[in-house]
């Protein structure tokens, strides 16, 4: 019976394995199929308090991964099959085997969609990326595109609005599905240029293999014609990694785990932390903090049980 296990080696699931840790419970993190979480596919973290300079994320990832284990952490990897609770504990099945443990962080995070194109994975982080909070400052007096249509596209796309000289947002329909609020917002601004009734069919890299471009193709007609950027923002949501959770610990309709009081969940012993739960900031700073407050609170919980 384990003490405190946290799935996840994002921010959240790290700093919540430092803080259990630190108050001897040795904690057991499961590393899932994208250890460290998306700071692994961010090449500079510039937000990050405590960097002037800035740092990699697949970096700040491996330091924070080191005090876990200065502390006693154990690590593990594997993929969370299943999961059950059973009023003073829970259990997960991992690649088959089950296990149990007195109290569960879970820090899964969510994962960004995007289109499904060639080359795309190796291009994340040199000119296509899914956060413009995170990225928009790399791409000053260039032009960039924003693809989607809902609050988070023209959200994105106005933030952008600081730094490129142009946004293109494009859009498979011929009007938003943002709010009217958003969308009013987006298509006043000056630098923002809709592009209507479009997808993206090919990503275009430069020698360096950064991107230069984009080819899209016109859903009335299926024309195609390319578009000089320098950045694609994809603001189609993301997909909460909740999958075993589903039906047994509450969701919102987009499948994010509620939180009740602070990061606890509607079953006793089991808590949530970052992305997983939070799809309003998205920061590594924020799902941080709360891989913090569900430390604290899995460490309270054990003691009052004890008690």
């Amino acid at each position: 019976m384990e003490n405190v296990i946290i799935i996840g080696t994002g921010c959240a699931g790290l700093t919540a394995a430092i803080y259990t840790a630190r108050a001897n419970l040795s904690p057991l993190v499961l590393e899932g199929r994208l250890p460290g979480g998306q700071l692994t596919t961010t090449t500079l973290v510039e937000n990050f308090p405590g960097f002037p300079e800035g740092i990699d994320g697949p970096e700040l990832i491996m330091a924070m991964h080191k005090q876990a284990e200065k502390f006693g952490t154990r690590f593990q990897y594997g993929v969370v099959e299943e999961f059950e609770h059973a009023g003073t504990h829970s259990r997960v099945k991992i690649d088959g085997n089950w296990v149990e443990t007195k109290s569960l962080i879970i820090a899964s995070g969510a994962s960004p969609r995007y289109i499904g194109l060639d080359r795309e994975r190796e291009l994340i982080g040199h000119g296509l990326t899914s956060c413009a909070t995170c990225d928009g400052a790399f791409y000053r007096n260039v032009p960039v595109c924003v693809v989607g249509g809902g609050d988070s596209a023209c959200e994105e796309a106005t933030f952008l609005t600081r730094f490129a000289s142009k946004v293109y947002l494009i859009h498979r329909r011929d009007s938003l599905r943002a709010s009217k609020i958003m969308a009013d917002r987006a298509l006043a601004n000056p630098k923002i240029e809709p592009v209507w009734n479009s997808i993206v069919t090919e990503y275009l890299v430069d020698e360096a293999g950064e991107m230069r471009g984009i080819k899209i193709a016109n859903t009335d007609g299926g024309t195609e014609s390319e578009l000089e950027v320098k950045c694609v923002f994809v603001a189609i949501g993301h997909e909460p990694n909740t999958a075993p959770f589903r039906g047994k610990l509450d969701t919102d309709e987009n499948g994010y785990l509620v939180q009740t009081k602070g990061t606890a969940t509607n079953l006793p012993g089991v808590f949530a932390a970052g992305d997983v739960a939070d799809h309003v900031y998205r920061q590594a700073i924020t799902a941080a903090g709360q891989g913090c407050a569900a430390a604290i609170e899995a460490e309270r919980w054990l003691a009052d049980q004890e008690g």
